[in-house]
C-alpha cells in the first residue's frame, strides 16, 4: 500500500495557502486532529490529577493515553515513559541525575555527528565532575561516525549519540555502538529526535538506554520523550519536591504536567498509526506499517530532489544509510537562496542548525541550506523547490 498525499495534505490548515515546507527537521506542520485534542483537552473540563470529578478523571486518562501512546511509539513499557518540555531539557535532567554516582577520572564519550543538545549537556557534566570526555569522530569522506575513533575503557560510563544527524540525515549502527557500550560497562543514552521522525522506533532493539524523542517533529505538539526500561528508571534518583511521588517514572516529571500538550502528543502517534495502517492491528503494528510506507514515500521524493539538483550546488551528506534530509551549500549565498525561496512559498531555512560539531568537524562554512522532507511532502512540493534552486542565480 502507500501513503495517499493528497488526501493526507487536507488535514494540514497550513497547507492551504500553497506554501511548501521544507523545515520538517526544525519542526512539522501539524494536522487537525492533533490541534483538536489539545483545545478539546484544555477546555475540558479539566482539573489537576484525580479519581473523583470528571475535570480530575480527564487529566489522569490523558497521562495515561500519553505513556500508552509512546509505549507503542517507542516499543517500551508505559511506565518508561517521561515527559519532558524538550528532549534538550530531558538530557540537561538525566545528566544531572545520572552524575550523582559518577566520580573523578571517569570518562564520557559524546559524538561529532550529534546535535549540540546531546553534546554540551554532558561535556558540562564532565566538566563539573572531573571527567575525561571522548570523542567519537566524523569521517569526513562518507561523512559516517568513524568508528576506530570509539574509545571505551573500564571508566567509561555512558556513551551519548545520535540515532540520526539532524542536518546530514547519517544513521550510525547504533546497536552495535550500544553492543560495544554495554561489554564495557557503560549506559546508552540515544537522541532520536531525527530518526523517530522518519522511521519505526524500537528502543530495546536499538540497544539504548535512555531514548529522548519531540514530538513536534513529527506532527505533534513542542513537548520532549523520554523512553526507558522502568527497572533501569528505578536506579536513578533526581532531585525532586518531597511531596511529589516517588514512582516511576513520575519523579522524573516536575510540576504540574500539561495535560493538554501530552493529549496532542498522543494524537499525534495515533495520526502517524492511521497514514497507511495496513490490516487491522495494534496500534504498534499500524505504526510500523505506516512509517514503512512512510519510508517509501521520502525516500522516492529524496531520490527525485537529489537528481535534479544543478551543478551549483553542492550536497553535503554522503552516508550510504540516511534520512530524507539534504544539507547544500550554493557558495556562500545560502542566506539569499533561502529569502529567494520564501519569496515563492517554500520555505527552506538556511543555518547550522545547533549541529555544532558537525560543521567544525567538516569545516562547513555557517550558514547552510537544509532540505527535509515531511510526510505531507508531494511531488509538486519537490519540483518548486528545484524550480526555486534552478532560477536562483
Amino acid at each position: 500500500m502507500a501513503i495517499d498525499v493528497a488526501a493526507l495534505r487536507l488535514h494540514f490548515p497550513s497547507l492551504a495557502d500553497g506554501t511548501a515546507f521544507f523545515d520538517g527537521p526544525a519542526g512539522t506542520q501539524t494536522p487537525r486532529p492533533v490541534a483538536e485534542a489539545i483545545a478539546g483537552t484544555l477546555t475540558g473540563p479539566l482539573s489537576n490529577r484525580g479519581k473523583v470529578s470528571p475535570s480530575e478523571l480527564n487529566a489522569e486518562n490523558a497521562v495515561a493515553a500519553f505513556r500508552a501512546a509512546y509505549a507503542d511509539f517507542l516499543g517500551v513499557p508505559a511506565e518508561g515513559v517521561v515527559h519532558g518540555r524538550s528532549a534538550t531539557q530531558l538530557t540537561y535532567d538525566f545528566s544531572r541525575h545520572l552524575a550523582k554516582s559518577w566520580r573523578e577520572g571517569d570518562e564520557i564519550v559524546v559524538s561529532r555527528l550529534d546535535h549540540d543538545a546531546n553534546v554540551r549537556p554532558w561535556v558540562q557534566t564532565a566538566e563539573r565532575a572531573g571527567m575525561t570526555v571522548r570523542w567519537l569522530d566524523i569521517d569526513p569522506e562518507t561523512t559516517e561516525l568513524d568508528l576506530a575513533s570509539l574509545v571505551l575503557t573500564e571508566r567509561t560510563r555512558l556513551v551519548a549519540v545520535t540515532a540520526a544527524s539532524n542536518v546530514l540525515g547519517t544513521k550510525p549502527p547504533i546497536r552495535r555502538i550500544a553492543d560495544l557500550a554495554h561489554d564495557a560497562g557503560a549506559l546508552v543514552f540515544v537522541d532520536g529526535v531525527h530518526y523517530a521522525a522518519h522511521d519505526l522506533v524500537d528502543v530495546p532493539a536499538l540497544g539504548a538506554d535512555f531514548f529522548v524523542c519531540s514530538p513536534y517533529k513529527f506532527l505533534g505538539p513542542h513537548c520532549g520523550v523520554l523512553g526507558a526500561s522502568p527497572a533501569l528508571l528505578e536506579t536513578v534518583e533526581p532531585d525532586k519536591l518531597m511531596p511529589s511521588p516517588d514512582t516511576v517514572p513520575e519523579r522524573f516529571e516536575f510540576g504540574t504536567l500539561p495535560y493538554e500538550i501530552l493529549a496532542g502528543a498522543a494524537a499525534a502517534v495515533d495520526f502517524l498509526a492511521a497514514l497507511d495502517p495496513g490490516p487491522a492491528g495494534t496500534r504498534r503494528e499500524r505504526l510500523a506499517n505506516s512509517m514503512n510506507s512512510l519510508h517509501e514515500h521520502e525516500s522516492t521524493l529524496r531520490t527525485r530532489l537529489e537528481k535534479g539538483l544543478g551543478d551549483a550546488v553542492t550536497v553535503h551528506c554522503k552516508a550510504a544509510d540516511r534520512t530524507p534530509t539534504v544539507l547544500m551549500g550554493l557558495g556562500g549565498r545560502e542566506r539569499e537562496a533561502q529569502r529567494h525561496l520564501a519569496e515563492r512559498k517554500v520555505v527552506a531555512p538556511a543555518g547550522s542548525f545547533y549541529a555544532y560539531e558537525v560543521f567544525a568537524a567538516l569545516k562547513l562554512e555557517d550558514p547552510a541550506l537544509r532540505v527535509g522532507l515531511a510526510p505531507y511532502t508531494s511531488t509538486e512540493d519537490v519540483d518548486r523547490l528545484l524550480d526555486g534552486l534552478s532560477t536562483f542565480g
